[in-house]
């Protein structure tokens, strides 16, 4: 196995641990994940002016956290951005939230908005998330108070925030407003999810079953999801929609992630489409690695994505 060496050195606090995805985790096992995912030693994130906010949408108000850049100038373009946890967990205080937000309001300039949609608990399913994103999005874009009108508004997100965003930008395009741009980062896109290489059924067999996302957990996760659903409802699982006229869409994968041939799928299909693609394949690197804050590969990750939402 060959995992980036800050994660390889940590693999011991997790090796014996059961798939998350298949049974409630103990307190013990939390604790031992969040071990595995602290920030690399001697990091600090950039700061940011934080506002807590809310956006009105069809289930309720939607909570959302606006990063703005205070170390550069601001600059009028913005960034809807969606955490992961599977649709049943994460939240705005994750690594995934608010350490990516901080970097890309810093590297970019951009005015960044972190949605704490509603999580698929307690009888909660689709299409709420995904209303909770575009209610996001609308608001977001159309609040002057945020941007100038006409700014460009980009939308992303990672793994099962990554879902939402891209089902949530096929939305936008067939309403007519479309995003300036997609970020996406290990998404969950595609159910079932498709088999990979043998090359690559072997190199995840090595993998703790903590950091896998095996066909009995995608199941479960993707089934509670959906609720009554089929998956090709639209914008449910985007990677089974339309994909053209989507704007420019940039793509993290990783290469110890059992989601990594549903996110190849995914790079071939939007480019099949006519879809402008921007292809990240980060080598060594687990799902989540953006969820490691100051982890070298993460870092090169977005600034990949500030580059692309710059350009948007």
């Amino acid at each position: 196995m060959t995992l980036v060496a800050e994660l390889a050195a940590r693999l011991a606090l997790i090796d014996d641990m059961p798939d998350m995805g298949a049974a409630p985790p103990s307190p013990e096992d939390i604790a031992r994940f969040e071990k595995f995912f602290a920030p690399v030693g001697g990091y600090r994130p950039p700061d940011a002016l934080v506002e807590e906010h809310e956006a009105p949408g069809p289930h309720g108000p939607v909570p959302v956290r606006v990063y703005r850049p205070v170390d550069r100038a601001p600059e009028a373009r913005g960034l809807v951005w969606m955490h992961g946890g599977a649709f049943v967990g994460g939240h705005l205080d994750m690594p995934e939230a608010d350490v990516v937000a901080r970097e890309l309001a810093h590297l970019s300039g951009a005015t960044v908005v972190s949605v704490d949609y509603r999580l698929c608990n307690g009888g909660v399913h689709f299409p709420v998330p995904h209303d909770d994103v575009h209610a996001a999005f609308v608001w977001a874009s159309t609040t002057s108070a945020l941007l100038p009108s006409g700014a460009p508004w980009a939308i992303g997100g990672a793994s099962a925030g990554a879902n939402l965003a891209l089902g949530v930008a096929q939305r936008l395009r067939d309403e007519g407003r479309p995003a300036s741009a997609v970020l996406l980062a290990y998404p969950v896109v595609h159910d079932p999810v498709p088999t990979g290489s043998p090359e690559q059924v072997a190199r995840m067999a090595d993998l703790p079953r903590v950091l896998r996302f095996t066909a009995e957990s995608t199941f479960f996760l993707n089934r509670n999801y959906l609720g009554p659903h089929p998956a090709t409802t639209p914008y449910a699982f985007p990677g089974l929609g339309r994909l053209d006229g989507l704007p420019t869409t940039f793509v993290s994968l990783c290469e110890y992630d059992d989601l990594l041939p549903s996110g190849e799928r995914l790079v071939a299909d939007l480019r099949a489409s006519g879809v402008d693609v921007v292809e990240d394949v980060v080598a060594g690197a687990p799902h989540g690695h953006l969820n490691v804050p100051g982890l070298p590969v993460a870092r090169a990750t977005l600034r990949a994505m500030s580059d692309v939402l710059q350009r948007a």
